[in-house]
């Protein structure tokens, strides 16, 4: 892979822990952040290790595996520590090997048929403490982190297990969304053999259960997200899980940090997956006129069809309440009967929500393409053949999609909520003097405030010059992960805060 020459001072020593990491497993937009935030931090000059569980795929992809010993876990058992390479990572990775946890069929967090696995507290206690180990150098390595960065509530008892040591490293604990966690009752506590005082309101006691993701916030010396905005949300009553009065109490040592995207793989100019590459030049507009050809013909696309030049406007992503589709399928026959706009979806998720998708496919089968399912091919095609990129979440953490469009020239219409407002600066007479405006911003999760934005887009394209200078902002943004590994450095070197 193609990684940054710029160096900063190197020596600072990172153990970065997380559940999944792209491309050896992936279940959502973690895995991304897992591969590409190590990698870029490397490229800074940092010494980095990723550790991971030691799932079956996992170990089925890497390479060159060695043993480097086995950590006795007390009442978790003994589990062997693995080091390993892979093509897609340019530092060592560390795996905890335990077969009975982590060898067999299904997901990391659920069966075949889509419960959850019924030890995941033990599974993800496990590898917590052995990730601590190793963050105190148990093996007697000689690497022993300046920081262990943890992710999600999968590492939430990384912090609490250092907390634990003496001279332990940094701890940061990272948010990627809040509204996924890992409770369990007492027992399970008792049966995990966990210090007793952690059940408490104090500590990691929640609502009569047992929060992995509340032991993260309570023991990290840092808490961080994956965006300014919602660092701020997380803190309210609206966005908060139940965590917001928690979270209000910890905010002096709350901060978030934007995602950046992997500008390797996402890359108008080298973009495999594309008809024809592109950059801001005279290549622009030819070359995304191929690409909405390319992406309609695969989407099944009439000749008919094929030969309109009406906008297109696209989605990819989960279809579910989160993301915001039922207000897009609600808001699209107001702009079918009022607009000439198509509109390119490809996502899965409710049963139900794409029923409804495919219904309206087939009552206006020139209008409204559907996937059902995710293509990789198509969805890079959709980001460079479609007019504009739609993101009504009810909710975004950070959002990965809509910076995807602004780096391909395609001005997003999002909700202004978590990364999507951080990313997105909305259209008007003053973004549009000082050259910041990059796309459309609306406020209300409601389909009357997403059709009045897609309308505000739709007019906004008929200026070709104006849209023109919506493609170059966001195309001329540093959307690379070097920038957020560098605020992700200023953190690791910030002195842990002290509660007042």
């Amino acid at each position: 892979m193609a990684r940054s020459k710029k160096k900063t001072k190197p020596g600072l020593k990172v153990l970065f822990a997380a559940s999944e990491a792209y491309p050896l497993i992936k279940t959502g937009g973690l895995a991304d952040v897992a591969h590409s935030l190590p990698n870029a931090l490397a490229a800074l000059g940092l010494d980095v290790r990723l550790i991971l569980p030691g799932y079956r795929e996992v170990l089925q992809k890497v390479e060159d595996v060695q043993i480097l010993g086995w950590l006795r876990l007390g009442a978790f058992g003994d589990v062997r520590i693995l080091q390993a390479y892979h093509p897609e990572f340019s530092m060592a990775l560390w795996l905890v090997d335990a077969a009975s946890l982590f060898d067999r069929e299904g997901n990391p967090y659920t069966r075949p048929d889509g419960s959850d696995w019924p030890d995941n507290a033990l599974r993800f206690s496990v590898f917590s403490r052995a990730v601590a180990l190793l963050g105190v150098d148990a093996l007697h390595t000689g690497w022993r982190p300046d920081v262990v960065h943890a992710n999600d509530w999968q590492t939430g008892l990384v912090p609490a297990f250092l907390s634990q040591e003496g001279h332990a490293p940094r701890r940061i604990y990272t948010i990627h969304n809040l509204a996924y966690d890992c409770q369990f009752d007492y027992a399970q506590f008792l049966e995990l053999k966990l210090p007793p005082h952690w059940w408490s309101m104090e500590h990691c006691e929640f609502y009569g259960r047992f929060s992995l993701m509340k032991a993260g916030l309570v023991f990290g010396d840092w808490i961080n997200t994956v965006s300014p905005t919602y660092a701020q949300e997380i803190c309210t009553d609206e966005y908060g899980y139940g965590y917001a009065g928690i979270l209000q109490s910890y905010q002096f040592k709350l901060t978030g940090i934007i995602n950046g995207i992997d500008v390797d793989t996402w890359n108008p100019q080298t973009d495999p997956h594309l008809a024809a590459n592109y950059s801001l030049d005279e290549s622009l507009q030819p070359a995304r006129q191929a690409n909405r050809e390319a992406l309609l013909q695969g989407m099944g696309a009439s000749a008919e069809a094929l030969a309109e030049q009406a906008p297109l406007i696209g989605f990819v992503g989960r279809l579910v309440y989160q993301k915001g589709i039922d207000l897009l399928l609600d808001a699209m026959p107001m702009l079918l009967e009022s607009s000439d706009a198509r509109f390119a979806i490809i996502g899965s998720g409710e049963h139900s929500l794409e029923q409804r998708l495919l219904d309206m496919a087939r009552e206006h089968p020139q209008r409204v393409f559907a996937y059902i399912g995710y293509s990789e091919p198509l969805a890079h095609l959709l980001e460079a053949g479609s007019d504009m990129f739609v993101m009504p979440s009810r909710y975004e953490p950070c959002g990965l999609n809509q910076l995807y469009s602004l780096h391909y020239g395609t001005p997003p219409v999002v909700r202004r909520t978590g990364g999507l407002a951080d990313s997105v600066v909305d259209t008007n007479e003053q973004t549009i003097e000082d050259g910041s405006a990059s796309g459309f911003v609306f406020d209300e999760a409601t389909p009357q405030d997403l059709a009045s934005t897609l309308q505000r887009a739709l007019q906004a394209q008929r200026d070709p010059a104006l849209w023109e200078q919506l493609q170059r902002a966001g195309m001329q943004q540093d959307l690379s992960w070097e920038h957020s590994a560098r605020s992700y450095l200023e953190l690791y070197r910030q002195t842990p805060p002290i509660q007042e």
